[in-house]
């Protein structure tokens, strides 16, 4: 399982981008027409996006990349905003020679999909939110707050081990004991500032106010358990993206890449693909 999930096909070129003084490790896959491209969550690699990569078919050419402080990234230190994610996403659309292409986004990476789409239309295409936010309620943003809190004050390595059983189900741990053995191996290896500068950006950042003017094509998806990117939000998004569709995975939590990247791959295949309708 750890093959198909994390590692890719001999044919997949990486390399390193510049900007400034942050190095971003990418990877394209594929040569298809469609190019599409994937953002991670917190804490996480672009290897999140590999088993999803690997199932979606032979129409796609796929970038992903290390966030700046993940990964192989460069561990940049200090306060991150969501636009200097958002630069970073056009810098390797553009080193790629993506004019225009399909952008998803999962967790922190789909709010920064969200703010890509409301200040770059231009660019996409279409768009894939996936276990991501916005819309918070009171006690929603206290709860996320509260663990933004927990993690600068406590231990690291138990914020993490409380967020496995918000991220996967129990049934899936037991079957896959080495997958997230792997899993923690790698959370060990993020930068704990980097991490918490990231984490502070998910649970500050909120674009429920402004989605209604995302003009472009929009999948939201979402596991049916998932306590923090829940269904309620997903219903809230869907309801005010114009052009958007609606996709609940029953008995799934939040690591809908981990724990079914063959799901997700089929949504965003068809989603990606379709053809417009035709105006009569």
């Amino acid at each position: 399982m750890l093959d198909a999930l994390l590692n890719a096909p001999p044919s997949a070129v990486e390399g390193t981008l510049t900007r400034g003084e942050t190095a971003l490790t990418w990877r394209l896959q594929g040569d298809g027409p469609h190019a599409l491209v994937c953002v991670h969550g917190v804490g996480s690699y672009l290897e999140a996006w590999q088993g999803t990569v690997n199932a979606l078919g032979p129409d796609f050419r796929v970038l992903t990349f290390d966030l700046r402080g993940h990964g192989r990234s460069s561990r940049i230190k200090g306060r991150y905003e969501i636009d200097d994610f958002v630069g970073d996403v056009l810098a390797l659309a553009d080193h790629a020679g993506f004019a225009r292409f399909d952008l998803a986004g999962f967790s922190l990476g789909g709010l920064v999909a969200q703010r890509l789409a409301l200040s770059y239309p231009e660019r996409l295409r279409r768009l894939a939110l996936l276990s991501t936010v916005a819309g918070r309620t009171a006690d929603e943003r206290a709860r996320v707050q509260a663990r933004y809190e927990a993690l600068q004050a406590g231990e690291r390595g138990a914020h993490y081990d409380a967020s496995l059983s918000r991220w996967l189900t129990e049934a899936f741990q037991e079957r896959h004991p080495e997958f997230v053995a792997e899993l923690r191996r790698r959370n060990a290896q993020n930068d704990p500032d980097c991490y918490a500068a990231a984490y502070r950006l998910l649970a500050q950042t909120d674009y429920g106010g402004l989605i209604d003017q995302i003009r472009v094509p929009t999948l939201i998806a979402t596991g049916e358990d998932d306590q923090g990117s829940n269904p309620r939000m997903a219903r809230y998004m869907h309801e005010r993206i114009p052009d958007s569709r609606l996709v609940i995975l029953p008995k799934l939590r939040h690591s809908l890449l981990n724990e079914a990247p063959g799901a997700v791959a089929a949504l965003l295949r068809d989603f990606l693909l379709e053809k417009p309708e035709v105006a009569r």
